[in-house]
Protein backbone atom coordinates (compact mmCIF):
# COMPACT_ATOMS: atom_id res chain seq x y z
CA UNK A 1 0.00 0.00 0.00
CA UNK A 2 1.27 3.47 -0.88
CA UNK A 3 -0.20 6.72 0.36
CA UNK A 4 0.36 9.94 -1.58
CA UNK A 5 -0.48 13.15 0.26
CA UNK A 6 -0.86 16.47 -1.49
CA UNK A 7 -2.45 19.88 -1.16
CA UNK A 8 -0.25 21.59 1.39
CA UNK A 9 1.01 25.11 0.98
CA UNK A 10 1.26 28.58 2.42
CA UNK A 11 -1.91 30.36 3.48
CA UNK A 12 -2.80 33.36 5.58
CA UNK A 13 -4.57 32.96 8.90
CA UNK A 14 -8.28 32.51 8.32
CA UNK A 15 -7.71 30.86 4.98
CA UNK A 16 -8.45 27.35 3.79
CA UNK A 17 -6.64 24.40 2.29
CA UNK A 18 -7.72 20.93 1.23
CA UNK A 19 -5.35 18.03 1.63
CA UNK A 20 -5.71 14.81 -0.31
CA UNK A 21 -4.39 11.34 0.42
CA UNK A 22 -4.63 8.83 -2.39
CA UNK A 23 -4.06 5.17 -1.56
CA UNK A 24 -2.80 2.72 -4.14
CA UNK A 25 -2.17 -0.98 -4.04
CA UNK A 26 -4.17 -3.39 -1.94
CA UNK A 27 -7.65 -2.39 -0.85
CA UNK A 28 -9.00 -3.41 2.53
CA UNK A 29 -12.60 -4.09 3.44
CA UNK A 30 -12.11 -2.49 6.83
CA UNK A 31 -9.64 0.22 7.69
CA UNK A 32 -9.23 3.50 9.49
CA UNK A 33 -7.97 6.46 7.51
CA UNK A 34 -6.51 9.31 9.50
CA UNK A 35 -4.58 12.53 9.38
CA UNK A 36 -1.76 13.43 11.75
CA UNK A 37 0.52 16.43 11.96
CA UNK A 38 3.94 17.13 13.35
CA UNK A 39 6.03 20.19 14.10
CA UNK A 40 9.79 20.03 14.66
CA UNK A 41 10.68 18.95 18.16
CA UNK A 42 7.22 17.65 18.97
CA UNK A 43 5.54 14.30 18.71
CA UNK A 44 3.25 13.55 15.84
CA UNK A 45 -0.33 14.28 16.87
CA UNK A 46 -3.58 12.86 15.64
CA UNK A 47 -5.87 15.30 13.83
CA UNK A 48 -8.85 13.42 12.43
CA UNK A 49 -10.09 9.98 11.41
CA UNK A 50 -12.74 8.40 9.24
CA UNK A 51 -13.77 4.77 9.50
CA UNK A 52 -15.54 2.39 7.14
CA UNK A 53 -19.00 3.46 8.25
CA UNK A 54 -18.14 7.03 7.38
CA UNK A 55 -18.10 8.10 11.01
CA UNK A 56 -15.55 10.80 11.73
CA UNK A 57 -13.71 12.04 14.77
CA UNK A 58 -11.53 15.06 15.41
CA UNK A 59 -8.99 16.40 17.83
CA UNK A 60 -10.41 19.18 19.97
CA UNK A 61 -7.93 21.64 18.48
CA UNK A 62 -9.46 21.31 15.00
CA UNK A 63 -13.06 20.43 15.74
CA UNK A 64 -15.45 22.73 13.92
CA UNK A 65 -12.74 23.91 11.50
CA UNK A 66 -11.51 20.74 9.80
CA UNK A 67 -13.56 18.15 7.96
CA UNK A 68 -12.36 14.71 6.92
CA UNK A 69 -14.11 13.00 4.02
CA UNK A 70 -13.47 10.28 1.48
CA UNK A 71 -14.09 9.18 -2.08
CA UNK A 72 -14.36 5.42 -1.92
CA UNK A 73 -14.13 4.96 -5.69
CA UNK A 74 -10.88 6.90 -5.79
CA UNK A 75 -9.62 5.37 -2.53
CA UNK A 76 -8.82 8.91 -1.46
CA UNK A 77 -9.31 10.73 1.81
CA UNK A 78 -9.49 14.50 2.13
CA UNK A 79 -8.93 16.98 4.92
CA UNK A 80 -10.72 20.28 4.39
CA UNK A 81 -9.13 22.86 6.66
CA UNK A 82 -10.95 26.12 7.21
CA UNK A 83 -10.24 29.11 9.41
CA UNK A 84 -6.61 28.10 9.60
CA UNK A 85 -4.49 29.41 12.44
CA UNK A 86 -0.71 29.85 12.73
CA UNK A 87 -0.67 27.00 15.25
CA UNK A 88 -1.94 24.68 12.51
CA UNK A 89 1.45 25.01 10.82
CA UNK A 90 2.94 21.52 10.57
CA UNK A 91 3.76 18.68 8.25
CA UNK A 92 0.56 16.75 7.73
CA UNK A 93 0.68 12.98 7.28
CA UNK A 94 -2.03 10.63 6.16
CA UNK A 95 -2.31 7.21 7.68
CA UNK A 96 -4.09 3.95 6.96
CA UNK A 97 -4.57 1.44 9.75
CA UNK A 98 -5.83 -2.07 9.19
CA UNK A 99 -5.53 -4.77 11.85
CA UNK A 100 -1.95 -4.54 13.07
CA UNK A 101 -0.67 -2.78 9.96
CA UNK A 102 -0.07 0.94 9.70
CA UNK A 103 0.85 2.79 6.51
CA UNK A 104 2.04 6.39 6.23
CA UNK A 105 2.19 8.93 3.44
CA UNK A 106 5.21 11.14 2.86
CA UNK A 107 3.77 14.27 4.48
CA UNK A 108 2.78 17.62 3.09
CA UNK A 109 3.77 20.96 4.59
CA UNK A 110 1.09 23.39 5.72
CA UNK A 111 2.25 26.86 6.73
CA UNK A 112 -0.18 29.43 8.09
CA UNK A 113 1.08 32.99 8.31
CA UNK A 114 -0.30 35.48 10.81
Amino acid sequence: VQLQASGGGLVQAGGSLRLSCAASGRRFSTSVRAWYRQVPGKEREWVASIINSGATSYADTVKGRFTVSRDIAKNTVYLQMNNLKPEDTAVYYCNLNVASLSYWGQGTQVTVSS
